[in-house]
């Protein structure tokens, strides 16, 4: 069955462009962003069925490969791969054997640095409603709803899927109950009956509002073709696992289904169209699900985590990094095959016979009655300054195309002598402070949207009724450095005393206000 979009209101909703979007968009999507979570996560596999590595398999090869080996070249892990090949996939190279593979993942601790600066400590929302008792409300009701969506964990989960991908998107779900309520509201006064702000019963349907992030695989929007900044569509595709087990479409699966197997895990593809005014569920392409937006508005916020001019996605943190982590990976895996040959010593016997017979080893001695035999030591590691030199140099790439040193890390070694005073720490993490204020602005400014945006929910519900002045919001943002309490009372008290209100004061100290 394909797509009807008939219930929309909008003739500019195409089937055959969401066709489009599903079958060759989506595919092409899944291996770009595909790669680039491959390569911050770097997970690992068995070799086992894949007959390329299979032939490959040595006494010097490791049980399992990684997600970054997909970067080294065919002289290393004796496969040749394509762009479309992925790291299953490939073509032995007869004359080439497997060399040890070294596998450093520089891209996933830089990564959870960023996103531990960023969100390593929270952030809080406030309200900047001019009533104080509706301030208070609105803070606790974004409060609770972050919250009940995760608190934290939300935050830094929008901070991994923004930095790998480029960008992420958060869709707000209106539940069941908020959606009960508003239909029921008819069937009675319209003023709420619970005291809201303070109320379980008010505070449980606002915990109905779900936050959703969408990675970037599976988003699909359809832009204004005149504004790509503006949503006319939102378009999600992915492939979603069922509680139910099949065994159709397999011999292998159905033979052991009759032997009392349990065959393998259902699997739907699922997608999702949302507008202003409606939205449905598809499985497989059949229609599962329809129904009408109450919000009134496409409920998503796009959060960019690196602006990029001119285009929906940002700019990831990783793909910068993907050519100079496979430098790295190669000349780790030189250098662990020359140690391989270099480090142990070995022996070169002339005019001796049976010798391979013997062991090298203490309290052995080997006889022979010619006169000309000879044994030879040779092997043993040496240094090569220029390879260490090499390597070192990738390392400082990679600390400045991130923007994060190893200090960050805790990795201090020789430096930490400089690290005496507040400054001289600021000035060395001056491009990790820099590019995460620069996220502080991206991020901040996506957490005032998705706030403004559920308090529409709440108004369109009449859950909460507000005006549209009563939805704009501060985010602060807490120093992701070590810092002086002393210093930080003293400028607290300074702001007091010029004027800046008390509440934002203890805020910024992270301070819980109680009425």
């Amino acid at each position: 069955m394909a797509f009807e979009f008939s219930n929309f209101k909008s003739s500019s909703l195409n089937a055959d462009f969401v066709d489009w979007l599903v079958d060759e968009q989506w595919v092409n999507m899944q291996m770009h962003f595909g790669r680039l979570w491959d390569y911050y996560q770097n997970p690992m596999y068995l070799p086992a069925g894949i007959s390329a590595i299979d032939s490959k398999q040595n006494e010097s090869a490791r049980t399992y490969i990684q997600a970054q080996e997909i970067g080294l070249p065919a002289r290393i892990t004796g496969i040749k791969r394509t762009q479309t090949s992925g790291l299953t996939g490939g073509k032995a190279v007869s004359d080439i054997e497997r060399k040890e593979v070294v596998i450093e993942n520089d891209i996933g601790w830089r990564i959870n640095a960023m996103v531990d600066f960023l969100f390593g400590k929270g952030v809080d929302i406030v309200s900047r409603a001019e009533d104080k008792n509706r301030r208070n409300e609105i803070d606790k009701i974004i409060k609770q709803l972050f919250i009940s969506n995760g608190g934290v964990r939300f935050f830094q989960d929008m901070a991994v899927l923004g930095a790998v991908y480029g960008f992420v998107d958060c869709v707000i779900r209106p539940g069941q109950k908020m959606v009960d309520y508003s239909q029921n509201l008819s069937n009675r006064d319209t003023t709420m009956r619970i005291k809201r702000g303070a109320n379980d019963s008010f505070m449980e349907l606002v915990s109905d509002c779900g936050l959703e992030l969408i990675e970037a695989p599976r988003a699909l929007p359809i832009l204004d073709e005149r504004d790509f900044r503006k949503i006319n569509y939102y378009v999600q595709h992915f492939i979603e696992q069922k509680n139910e087990v099949t065994s159709e479409g397999n011999f292998l699966l159905r033979l052991l289904s009759c032997q009392g197997g349990a065959g393998a895990r259902r699997t739907a593809a699922v997608t999702e169209i949302i507008s202003a005014d409606w939205w449905q569920r598809y499985e497989d392409k059949e229609l599962a699900a329809e129904g009408p937006n109450v919000m009134g508005i496409v409920p998503v916020v796009h959060i960019q985590n690196v602006a990029q001019p001119l285009y929906y996605e940002g700019i990831s943190d990783v793909e910068s990094l993907i050519p100079l982590q496979d430098e790295l990976n190669t000349r780790l895996s030189d250098r662990a095959s020359r140690i391989t040959f270099q480090a142990f010593k070995m022996y070169l016997a002339k005019g001796i016979e049976g010798v391979e017979k013997r062991a090298v080893s203490p309290g052995r001695m080997w006889c022979t009655d010619n006169t000309e035999a000879s044994i030879e030591q040779f092997g043993g590691d040496s240094s090569s300054p220029s390879e260490e030199s090499h390597i070192s140099e990738i390392r400082e790439a990679l600390d400045k195309s991130s923007g994060v040193t190893p200090v960050a890390a805790g990795v201090l070694k020789e430096k930490i002598g400089n690290l005496t005073s507040a400054v001289a720490l600021r000035m060395t993490l001056m491009g990790m402070l820099a590019k995460t204020e620069r996220k502080h602005y991206a991020y901040g400014q996506g957490l005032k949207e998705i706030a403004a945006m559920v308090m529409h929910v709440l108004d369109a519900t009449k859950i909460y009724p507000s005006k549209k002045e009563e939805r704009v919001f501060d985010v602060i943002f807490p120093s992701a450095l070590p810092e002086n309490m002393l210093e930080k009372l003293n400028e607290a008290k300074l702001k007091q005393e010029i004027g800046v209100p008390k509440e934002q004061v203890l805020r910024e100290l992270g301070y819980e206000i109680k009425e």
